[in-house]
């Protein structure tokens, strides 16, 4: 009695109209087509391989062969004793061939796939006669997901049949499907970690990691260019051969602390240098710290990082500074030729004549330009936090201190300048300690005793009379001297009172453009009472006026015809200059000036012919106001 899944394929074959003497494939794959075939099957043909070639040597010299196919039927390799070999491509039984029922008829291996599941299949219960000669025992092989991707088999002749020769071919069918899952796994895996590498390469620290022995374990290539040293050299050594401090990195994690950029200095094969650490835990089983992951960084970097978010990058540069006064160059010309020098800057002038423009001019012409810049205001700085703002702070130093302690604006500009505005405010205690600062070029944190080293350019700067404050005993006199080194004198605006109407055209366009609103027209009588106020405000008190007349259209009252004195409370109530009285002024001396001609006198004043017109009409300018009127019969 047939197998019910004989049985099964038998009607299939029928109802596809197979042919009882087919002798050949239907479908064989030759050619481009089947090393195409093959290249898309090559991991399932490697992975078979091995167990093709241990199932043939179990039956090797007694009349079998072993045939692997995909999932659709297609053989993709043949192996087995010459004999048997011969009469099986006699039969067109090689790779490129389909086994399919569709094709071929009731066999091991398209009946394996049709039904799913091991099938023997000896003699005449092959559906075609040409195979009636042969026994086949086939095995579906099936991928990660459970999904039949191919089959196995190994025929004989039908005489020869066996039991246990199924057997050998489902244990092999199975063998590769696991070698298939693990090799999905490992190539999952590889994957993983070629993934893992490449973050860790590209983070720009230096990154390694130590068992609790302080065995070093791995690096990356950023902590090799950091230390100066081969993959081989840094194997060889132990972490805490690298950096003082390694217990309490060790300490601090078993206590489950947190180790966060912490300053370290890392001895490398020529030298001593500084890097700021952070730490991180690998717990094992049962929650036991097995391994320590360690991030370098180099200190200039942080400082820089800190730079860009603080915003304090010094952004001018002298060709950005508008002036042509020859008193004004000279000051500019002495401040390029001195922005190479280390030695201390002190700048003075009254409030608002650009001090600290000229800082950050100075500092981006000099060569700490790539470096940072920190501008600190003492005048601002709460007296009890001056000191921690300046040098920074150990951890506990004061209440609310953050965990690790913090650098102080001294120790995030190291390279680079600081500017300390209003230096006369800075307390005498302060002074003290800037003026150590200056002297022996090393900095205490808030809480703490070690010397961190610095290097740092200083430009102060001051309203102030500081030798008058040395006489009131506000202003120590050593670091008035320490500070004054190279002195740097601004002029006020009204000393410069030629360089008044390019700064005001330069603040109208870019005001405007902040503001989206339309540049308003200076004319000649306005550009003179504005060259003839005093401007006790200097260039801040100039671009608040401009931004005034933008955004009312109106001049401030301050200047008025014959009144150029600081305006009060009561007198600036709404009086100003109706800037339309101003713009049909402007026409009419146009039109005299030009004799009337409408087009030229519109070309002028910068405006269309017909904007004119409309103007014209709107301030009521009659023709009779000028001897002629050229085109007046446009006017409509």
């Amino acid at each position: 009695m047939r197998a019910p899944y004989i049985e099964r394929s038998h009607k299939r074959c029928m109802e596809l109209c197979v042919p009882l003497d087919r002798i050949y494939s239907a479908r064989i794959m030759t050619g481009q087509e089947l090393q195409k075939k093959l290249e898309e099957q090559r991991e399932l043909i490697l992975t078979a391989g091995p167990f093709m070639d241990q199932l043939y040597n179990f039956v090797k010299g007694s009349g079998f062969f072993a045939m692997l196919t995909d999932g659709a039927g297609c053989l993709l390799n043949v192996i087995g004793d010459q004999e048997i070999l011969s009469e099986a491509f006699g039969l067109k039984m090689i790779p490129g061939a389909y086994m399919d029922e569709e094709s071929i008829g009731t066999n091991a291996m398209g009946t394996a796939i049709a039904e799913g599941m091991p099938v023997q299949i000896s003699g005449q219960e092959h559906f075609v006669t040409a195979y009636h000669r042969w026994t086949c025992s086939g095995a579906p092989i099936r991928n990660p997901k459970g999904q039949i991707i191919g089959s196995l088999d190994l025929t004989g002749y039908s005489e020869n049949v066996h039991s246990h020769t199924l057997g050998m071919v489902v244990a092999a069918a199975d063998a590769i499907g696991k070698m298939l899952v693990i090799g999905e796994y490992n190539s999952k895996l590889a994957f993983a970690n070629k993934h893992f590498e490449t973050i860790i390469e590209s983070l720009v620290a230096g990154i390694m990691t130590s068992d609790m022995s302080g065995k070093i374990i791995m690096m990356n290539k950023n902590a090799l260019d950091m230390f100066g040293m081969s993959q081989k050299e840094m194997l060889n050594k132990q972490i805490y051969q690298l950096f003082e401090g390694w217990e309490k990195v060790t300490d601090t994690l078993k206590a489950k602390e947190a180790f966060h950029e912490e300053d370290v200095y890392v001895k490398t094969n020529t030298d001593k240098l500084q890097f700021s650490l952070s730490a991180y835990p690998v717990y094992g089983g049962e929650n036991e710290l097995q391994e320590i992951i360690y991030v370098f960084k180099e200190i200039k970097r942080i400082r820089k990082l800190a730079n860009r978010i603080m915003g304090s990058k010094a952004i001018y540069t002298f060709d950005k500074i508008i002036g042509r006064n020859e008193r004004f160059l000279e000051v500019i010309d002495y401040s390029k030729k001195v922005a190479d020098s280390k030695s201390t800057i002190l700048i003075t002038g009254e409030s608002g004549t650009g001090k600290e423009v000229f800082a950050q001019a100075i500092h981006n012409c000099g060569n700490r330009k790539e470096e940072p810049f920190i501008a600190i205001n003492c005048g601002a700085i709460p007296r009890n936090l001056m000191e921690s703002e300046l040098f920074g702070y150990e951890e506990g130093a004061f209440t609310g201190a953050k965990r690790g302690g913090a650098a102080g604006k001294f120790e995030i500009a190291d390279g680079g300048t600081v500017m300390l505005d209003e230096i006369g405010e800075m307390p005498v205690d302060m002074q003290t300690k800037l003026l150590r600062v200056i002297e022996e070029g090393v900095i205490s944190r808030v809480g703490g005793t070690k010397q961190i080293p610095i290097d740092v350019r200083i430009i102060a700067a001051t309203n102030k009379n500081l030798l008058q404050e040395v006489e009131k005993g506000n202003f120590r006199l050593d670091l008035y001297y320490r500070l004054n080194v190279l002195p740097i004198h601004l002029p006020a605006l009204r000393e410069r009172r030629d360089d008044i109407p390019e700064i005001a055209r330069y603040f109208m366009r870019t005001v405007s453009r902040r503001l989206n609103k339309k540049e308003v027209q200076l004319d000649d009588e306005i550009m003179s009472r504005l060259v003839s106020y005093d401007w006790p405000g200097n260039i801040r008190e100039l671009e608040n006026v401009i931004e005034r007349i933008i955004n009312t259209q109106k001049l401030p009252a301050e200047f008025r015809a014959g009144s150029y004195q600081q305006v009060t409370t009561e007198n600036a109530v709404e009086e100003c200059l109706d800037l339309e009285q101003m713009e049909a002024s402007l026409i009419r001396k146009a039109l005299r000036k030009y004799d009337g001609n409408i087009t030229v006198a519109a070309k002028a004043l910068g405006i269309g012919r017909n904007t004119l017109y409309r103007k014209m009409e709107k301030y009521h300018i009659e023709c009779s106001e000028t001897e002629q009127c050229i085109e007046m019969e446009h006017i409509k």
